[in-house]
């Protein structure tokens, strides 16, 4: 029987590369923190059954890991401050900031937080998750598609989805002014994430 000695450098050699490889599933994913200047969060009601009026959310913050290869694992957690409500209009905002709708002073988030996501076409996902209005989580799906990747001018990389769906506001306790503004609201967001 010949017993080979391995010397102490290939016998450390050895142990990286095994901690590399076992590692390697862990970070096959790619984590993105979204792009507030180009994320969008826009929301659209009809007004006394007559016109859709449209609003939005500014500076929407948040991240999403994608896994091309096991979608499984992506995920995805956004949010939104109440109090950033834009429909072009100070007065209404104001007026949406208030205990009559948002109430941004006493809910000054609203989020939504994924649980699963599958893929349902190339580019297109399925994701279930928690979306969070007025203390109140209520769980949603959506169908969210890709909309585009590449590097950006300063040599980032970028990845972005859009998804639209709707919900009623009165699930969440926003019940102010039903006969006038539409239950159903109709959202769509576009998300920007930049690769960390």
């Amino acid at each position: 029987m010949t017993i080979t000695r391995i010397g102490t450098a290939a016998v450390k050699s050895l142990i990286i590369t095994l901690i590399v490889f076992f590692a390697l599933p862990a970070f096959a994913g790619e984590t993105y923190r979204l792009d507030p200047a180009h994320t969008s969060v826009v929301f659209r009601v009809k007004h006394l059954g007559v016109a859709q009026f449209y609003g939005s959310f500014n500076g929407a913050t948040g991240t999403f890991q994608f896994d091309e290869s096991s979608p499984s694992k992506n995920t995805i957690e956004l949010e939104v401050k109440a109090a950033n409500v834009n429909t072009g209009i100070d007065k209404r905002d104001n007026h949406l900031k208030s205990p009559d709708f948002f109430n941004a002073g006493e809910h000054p988030v609203i989020s939504f937080k994924s649980k699963s996501v599958m893929q349902s076409d190339n580019g297109t996902y399925k994701v279930s998750g928690d979306l969070n209005i007025l203390g109140k989580t209520s769980p949603i799906t959506v169908e969210a598609k890709e909309t585009g990747s590449g590097k950006d001018p300063w040599g980032k990389y970028r990845k972005g989805f859009e998804t639209s769906f709707t919900v009623k506001r009165s699930e969440f306790g926003m019940n102010y002014m039903l006969g006038g503004l539409s239950d159903e609201v109709l959202v769509i967001v576009s998300v920007e994430g930049i690769r960390q």
